[in-house]
């Protein structure tokens, strides 16, 4: 395809045509040019092709693909290898049904636990998100298959979604919920990105000129295509002047306008070339990429889905060892997700499974089972509940099934709390006073409150929405046959109260204010030293690791250098496991706010019993960095930072520190509105400052010094004329 001698070949009208797409999952063909028509389909975890643009099947009646774990889960298996293997067989199946995108992955970020679409999200942390959706995007492309990173930008709630403002600051836009986009185009070159539904500080998304023309095309360099969510655009002509490329859905309504902007002189010949470019740069691909895969793979591919789902389940809790299970024991099985499993999230990626793994099947091929449902829906009912606490007497233990349910957790609106099912809770509290030995199975795409039975039982697995292999992947943890091996990607509070958003979430129909700043999930407990209840990073195994031997590469960095963080990891127990070993960057003493630690590298290591392996994380000179405003990039403040090495956030097992001596000045020039006290505490103004006052015979010894430490010095002047001097020292 000559993409330039196409663009000299189209007409005008043509070129606007092919700025919306031609049917609700498909764009526009040009028969007469060679240009071919490309279908887009949901799969953040797997293809969710509907078969019908009407209304109403729009998201039913789809093909049958394989349900991959969600992407909460995907980040919680630290595992970027098998992320990239899963979207390489998604890719397959895209192949398979003629799909050229795939419209994920979501890397929006997890300001509350009640945000409804979190588990289509990796994590609360960015550099996680931004590492995980780089893998899964080389793993899709690798196939031939576009991806659609979105929602570009600040869409982190269903609440008021398309027509909110989020309202954030640059440096928090910057350093949290741009950065896994940033990290992405940057390491990943995905073909497309989908822009959000919401206002960012009152511009709509799809014509806002800053961040798609400004900051993604031309400071990040993207090269594909944005398109824009379903009906996410106002304003068409906005659109086009702005950076948006392709309007979605199809058909497109509004050709007209563009076509009379066009003849005022509103919307450029270039514009439209950059557009029409862009987009055929995306259908050259696809159309270069195409491979005829007549059948799906649907034993391989769930094999696939079950090692995802196996390394993102999170052992939370194993008090006394309680897990693993003796194969052959008398077990009770509770619970209706056991028989009628939970294991995708609600709206646009709700999938129908090529296979589905029930996990009582599993579960009863490694020992002998009862089976009670124990709830029916959301409400208590006494005769099963009764019957299930009948079931777990005298049982070698007992596994309970609970979770969120898609009433709870979808698409379209944001969750009430954090708690589970008032059912499920009551549950458990009945099977616990029967039987000591409790082993409880959470399902939930976010954090969730499990302080209501975390005491009263022996074991906690998280297996989040584990996709259509989860059944298996929940026995082969169980009873040993996996080691679990899965940390969380996001922190279980103790209470929803003590989320940094919980008193501006989700904001009013006009705006939501992002108050808390930087301070999201773990950057925030971990700063205000609050209690949780699960800690970011956290994930408990059936075997022991000891961290030791922490070197630095350096003592002493400056701009443009690397440093090599070298430990050993040991593990210290009987049987073979994985741990995913996480490197934190404390800035020491800053100038401006810093969190208490942000994670910068990780690795996953897989030791057999007894064995070491020496790991190597390198931090580039950006781990060091915060985003400056007034100089419009990311820089080093010069200064010590501690590099922290550990088992989760919380669990740190070493640490060493490095001076970072930077050339940048990150801090703020000082002007006539700072304080006398912060123009003597600044090593740029210190010594002519204190020279100005001796001039004025004014020391630390006055009983006016006190007085003046808060005054800003263009009020020190109008009020003490004999200090004028220190208005020309703070000038000069």
């Amino acid at each position: 395809m000559d993409i330039e001698a196409i663009i000299r070949n189209m007409t005008v009208e043509e070129k606007i045509r092919l700025l919306a797409g031609a049917s609700f999952w498909s764009t526009h063909a040009v028969e007469r040019l060679g240009i071919p028509s490309v279908v887009l389909t949901d799969g953040p975890h797997g293809l969710r092709l509907s078969g019908s643009d009407e209304t109403g099947d729009i998201l039913a009646n789809a093909k049958p693909a394989t349900a991959f774990p969600i992407e909460a889960a995907m980040a919680a298996t630290w595992n970027e290898r098998l992320v990239e293997e899963a979207g390489r067989t998604i890719a397959e199946e895209c192949q398979h049904y003629g799909v050229g995108i795939l419209l994920g992955p979501g890397v929006n970020g997890k300001r509350s636990p009640l945000g409804g679409r979190n588990f289509e999200y990796y994590s609360e942390d960015p550099y996680l998100s931004g590492r995980m959706g780089s893998a899964f995007v080389r793993g899709v492309q690798s196939g031939g298959v576009g991806t659609s990173v979105k929602h570009f930008v600040a869409n982190e709630q269903e609440t008021n979604r398309m027509v909110v403002s989020s309202e954030v600051d640059e440096r928090t836009l910057r350093e949290i919920y741009l950065l896994p986009f940033e990290m992405i185009v940057k390491d990943a070159q995905p073909w497309t990105i989908m822009c959000a539904y919401n206002k960012v500080n009152g511009t709509q998304m799809a014509n806002h000129d800053g961040l798609l023309n400004g900051v993604l095309k031309n400071e990040w360099g993207f090269e594909g295509l944005v398109m824009s969510d379903w009906g996410a655009v106002e304003d068409k002509t906005a659109s086009v002047r702005c950076g948006l490329d392709l309007e979605m859905p199809g058909p497109g309504t509004r050709d007209a306008e563009v076509l009379e902007a066009y003849r005022n002189g509103l919307v450029t010949d270039e514009q439209l070339d950059d557009h029409v470019r862009r987009i055929l740069g995306v259908i050259q691909k696809i159309a270069a990429s195409k491979r005829d895969v007549p059948a799906l793979e649907a034993d391989r591919h769930h094999e696939v889905a079950r090692k995802v789902a196996e390394k993102a389940i999170v052992l939370l809790k194993n008090e006394g060892g309680l897990l693993p299970l003796a194969k052959g024991a008398n077990i009770a099985v509770l619970g209706k997700f056991a028989e009628i499993p939970r294991f995708q999230g609600g709206g646009s990626s709700h999938m129908n499974p090529a296979k589905l793994d029930i996990p009582l099947d599993a579960l009863s091929a490694f020992a002998h089972t009862v089976y009670g449902a124990g709830y029916a829906d959301e409400s208590p009912d006494e005769e099963l509940i009764e019957e299930a606490a009948e079931l777990a007497k005298g049982k070698d233990a007992v596994i309970v099934f609970v979770g969120t349910t898609e009433k709870i957790e979808s698409e379209g609106y944001d969750r009430a709390d954090i708690g589970l099912p008032e059912s499920h809770l009551r549950l458990i509290e009945a099977v616990a006073r029967v039987n000591p030995n409790v082993a409880v199975v959470t399902h939930s795409g976010s954090a969730i409150d499990l302080r209501p039975f975390e005491r009263s039982v022996r074991a906690i697995v998280h297996a989040w929405l584990p996709g259509q292999a989860g059944g298996s992947a929940i026995a082969n943890i169980l009873f040993g046959e996996t080691n679990p091996s899965g940390k969380l990607s996001e922190t279980f509070p103790l209470a929803l109260e003590h989320n940094p958003s919980y008193l501006s979430f989700p904001g009013d129909i006009a705006s939501v204010r992002y108050c808390e700043g930087i301070f999201v999930g773990y950057r925030y407990y971990d700063t205000k030293k609050l209690d949780v209840l699960y800690p970011f990073g956290h994930g408990l195994s059936y075997t022991e690791f000891e961290y030791a031997n922490l070197r630095l590469s350096a003592d002493r960095l400056e701009n443009g250098g690397t440093l090599l963080v070298t430990f050993d990891v040991t593990n210290r127990g009987a049987r073979a496991g994985k741990e995913v070993a996480q490197v934190y960057v404390r800035d020491v003493k800053a100038s401006v706010p810093k969190p208490d630690k942000e994670l910068k590298g990780f690795a996953k290591i897989g030791l057999a019993p007894g064995e070491t392996k020496t790991v190597t994380v390198e931090l580039d000179e950006r781990a060091f960095s915060h985003y400056c405003p007034h100089l419009g990039r990311f820089a080093v403040e010069t200064g010590e930072f501690a590099i922290l090495v550990g088992s989760s956030s919380r669990d740190i097992r070493l640490s060493a520190t490095v001076f970072f001596h930077s050339g940048d000045e990150t801090r703020l020039p000082l002007t006539p509105d700072h304080s006398l006290k912060e123009w003597l505490e600044d090593d740029r103004s210190a010594s002519r400052i204190r020279e100005a006052l001796r001039n004025a015979n004014v020391d630390e010894a006055s009983p006016l010094f006190p007085i003046l430490l808060g005054m800003p010095v263009r009020k020190l002047r109008l009020l003490f004329p004999a200090l004028e001097g220190l208005s020309a020292a703070a000038a000069e």
